[in-house]
């Protein structure tokens, strides 16, 4: 059977699949943002991102949000859409991008777009139903949707470690050191 749902959890498979490559392919490969200390705001960002797909693939390919609760994950796309703004202004800020990386950040706020406009219609639907938390499985979609969350998950985990190293190589590089510092005793 097919719920009215299933094109925006195809939307969202499709997001976390072109994520994941821009993530290994061009973030890792590539540019090696976690090594790279003046990326420690885009790693941030790209901690919290990963948490909040996280959420949208399990919560989305799992349940349904009915009642005030379609609010709560309507709100949670809201926060990705300004997490992916923030970090589009961030990372034009300290890098420039490849060309390949810019078409597939193009493709994936394209389908940003369209997941927020399919998840638009959903939540009006399920704005008027009865106040819960209603389980659905979608088959393999779900189960791909689980293993994308999770993968989510664990790499925000692991982007918000780098995030606290890289930070606090970022103050240590900003201080002066002790030898450069100025002296507060006057020579005799």
């Amino acid at each position: 059977m097919v719920y009215a749902e299933t094109p925006l959890l195809y939307l969202l498979a499709a997001q976390g699949v072109l994520g994941g490559v821009d993530t290994l392919f061009n973030h890792e490969l590539v540019e090696r943002l976690p090594r790279r200390v003046e990326a420690h705001r885009e790693i941030g960002l790209h901690s919290l991102r990963e948490a909040l797909y996280a959420v949208l693939f399990i919560g989305l390919g799992w349940f349904e949000w009915h009642g005030p609760l379609a609010l709560a994950i309507g709100a949670v796309l809201v926060a990705q859409i300004a997490v992916d703004a923030l970090d589009e202004w961030t990372e034009n800020r300290i890098r420039v991008l490849p060309q390949n990386e810019r078409v597939l950040h193009m493709f994936l706020a394209i389908n940003l777009g369209a997941i927020a406009l399919a998840l638009a219609f959903t939540l009006s639907e399920w704005h008027g139903l009865p106040a819960g938390l209603v389980a659905r499985e979608h088959g393999w979609l779900s189960w791909l949707l689980l293993f994308l969350g999770a993968s989510s998950a664990a790499w925000a985990v692991r982007d918000l470690f780098a995030w606290r190293r890289l930070s606090a190589s970022a103050d240590t590089a900003g201080r002066p050191s002790r030898a450069s510092a100025p002296s507060s005793r006057t020579e005799k």
